[in-house]
């Protein structure tokens, strides 16, 4: 390993760390619940390592029964999921020094952490397979390790509403939108995504108010575009 690649590791460690720290009590969240739930410590942390992703994670142990419906959770895995399908055609623009095994890798370490100070990353630099896997890899260990002692520790944790944890999952995602944030159209395009979701929640059972508001969001930027087009043109 070259000193290049070892200090473009290390800088792509330092940029994920504050979000690594901040997953760990989201972690631990997901374990103490994982336990509740019936989950043994292992099956939590396997979960967490073949998952690796904690929202459509947090709605499985939502509807999870005995016997669990496995239908039921790979829909509600799929809807929760698909905003992948938007964050990895984006980020994979960025990846012309991937090779195709190394961006298969990627996207299988992709999260929504990840994918921003990736993002971030590739505004300014190069975007290379050490500077990803040097933030993707330890991001990774910490959610697989928290949901393990998170599990181990089982009901001593209790509700997170008791302790403020609870809010630890979307203040992370509010530190990562201000990150994107360009002014009004960027406030209009939450607004709409916000609206659609509450408007799905409200009228359809079920988590696709989370597909009902990503959908929202890009009608709502993909209009924007358009009628920026039409001015300039």
């Amino acid at each position: 390993m070259t000193s290049a690649t070892r200090l473009e590791m290390r800088q792509g460690f330092q940029a994920i760390l504050p979000l690594t720290v901040a997953v760990v009590p989201i972690g631990l969240v997901f374990g103490a619940v994982a336990a509740t739930k019936g989950l043994s410590p292992l099956e939590a942390m396997l979960m967490s390592a073949l998952v690796f992703a904690g929202g459509s994670q947090f709605v499985a142990m939502d509807i999870w029964t005995h016997p669990a419906s496995m239908a039921a959770l790979g829909m509600a895995a799929l809807l929760v999921n698909i905003r992948h399908v938007l964050m990895g055609a984006s980020i994979s623009r960025r990846m012309a020094n991937f090779s195709g095994r190394q961006k298969v890798m990627a996207m299988l370490f992709l999260a929504d952490e990840i994918w921003a100070v990736a993002e971030f990353r590739a505004r300014e630099y190069r975007l290379t397979p050490a500077w990803f896997f040097g933030a993707a890899l330890p991001f990774y260990a910490a959610w697989v390790l928290s949901g393990l002692t998170g599990a181990l520790l089982g009901r001593l944790v209790g509700d997170p509403a008791v302790i403020a944890m609870d809010f630890v999952f979307p203040a992370v995602f509010v530190i990562l939108i201000a990150g994107f944030w360009r002014g009004r159209r960027t406030g209009l395009i939450l607004i709409g995504s916000g609206a659609c979701a509450l408007l799905v929640h409200r009228y359809v059972p079920g988590v696709w108010y989370i597909l009902g508001g990503a959908l929202g969001g890009v009608a709502i930027a993909a209009l924007a575009s358009l009628l920026k087009r039409e001015v300039n043109a």
